[in-house]
């Protein structure tokens, strides 16, 4: 007979749930679930390249925004660059995550960044249309842009705090780049 107020957890990927005891005449086998889905830590390689691209996506758009201002094509191409060929480690991210059944925010975090990163090619380096001066296509990109980057910052943070700060700051310095632009 198990006494009152007895816990017992386990685990099986991807969800953990608590058996809780209570009762003093028998068992009570009530299953709450604990956590939904975390991010897989058992490697910190996604996570790390995960941080670090994203870092490298913020410095490199703001780059994109200061070449503008400077009106220097040359950088302009080599940031844009920059950004488009950050498909690959978010695509090994993801391909890792999914592998590994990371939460469903995860798993869409990386469609909407994907999702942009594709569109950006698409657009910049596919077709070579200026889709900055069609509106309803340049609202559309910029809603996607956001997407895409408040999904970076919000993958960060379910990494750890440290990251998720990292991203942060790095966005606002995208922000302050992007502000500059136009003054």
């Amino acid at each position: 007979m198990l006494g009152a107020g007895l816990q017992i957890t386990f685990s099986w990927a991807p969800f953990s749930y608590q058996i809780d005891a209570i009762t003093k005449t028998g068992y009570d086998y009530s299953m709450e679930k604990i956590v939904d889905s975390p991010i897989p830590r058992s490697n910190k390689f996604p996570q790390h390249l995960f941080v670090i691209s994203a870092v490298v996506f913020n410095l490199a758009v703001s780059g994109v925004y200061l070449s503008v201002k400077w009106n220097d094509p040359r950088l302009l191409q080599i940031f844009g660059l920059v950004v488009a060929l950050l498909a690959i480690p978010f695509a090994i991210t993801f391909v890792v995550y999914l592998r590994n059944r990371a939460g469903k925010r995860i798993i869409i975090s990386h469609i909407f960044i994907l999702g942009y990163l594709g569109v950006e090619i698409l657009f910049d380096f596919v077709l070579r249309i200026p889709f900055r001066e069609i509106l309803w296509l340049h609202v559309v990109y910029i809603l996607i842009f956001y997407a895409a980057a408040f999904s970076m910052i919000g993958v960060a943070r379910r990494i750890n705090r440290t990251a998720g700060w990292l991203v942060i700051g790095t966005f606002l310095v995208l922000i302050a780049c992007l502000i500059y632009q136009f003054t």
